[in-house]
């Protein structure tokens, strides 16, 4: 029988080379091809004024038609489906990187709005919600007690 050395370290740097590796992959495009089927959500980008929200989801590649939209007091829904263009036979398209499907995203809000006054506008592949704020909002105030803060 032959004594081995054990060597604790080694095992720890082949963990870590196994990870690198597995992270590696997944920053090439081509590798994501088996995940085709995970839903893609919009990205968003959420402004506040004195008045109003306003919201803004890029949804490329998609009509007005296809989205629903829905307002509460203090969330925003909104779902849609990008839907596969059929091509006969398939001919031409070797690879593809789109993301077709059904998609929903639910956003809370950091303020109560008048969901009965939202503005919408769809150009170029961003939806633009403009959604004002409820008048007690509006001329909400509040006081910060600065002797607990110098405590």
């Amino acid at each position: 029988m032959r004594l081995v050395s054990y060597n604790p370290w080694q095992e720890i740097d082949q963990l870590q080379q196994q990870f690198n590796r597995l992270f590696d992959d997944y920053r090439i495009p081509t590798a994501w091809q088996d995940f085709g089927n995970v839903p893609q959500v919009p990205a968003a980008e959420l402004s506040e004024t004195k008045d109003a929200i306003q919201l803004k989801l890029e949804i490329p590649g998609m009509e007005a038609k296809d989205l629903n939209v829905e307002v509460t007091k203090d969330t925003v829904a909104i779902s849609g489906e990008r839907k596969e263009e059929s091509q006969p036979d398939n001919k031409g398209v070797t690879h593809s990187e789109f993301r077709y499907g059904k998609f929903q995203r639910l956003i809370p809000l950091p303020a109560r709005i008048q969901n009965t006054n939202v503005t919408a506008e769809y150009k170029d592949g961003v939806l633009t919600l403009t959604l004002p704020k409820t008048e007690e909002e509006k001329n909400k105030v509040v006081k910060v007690n600065l002797e607990q803060a110098a405590a």
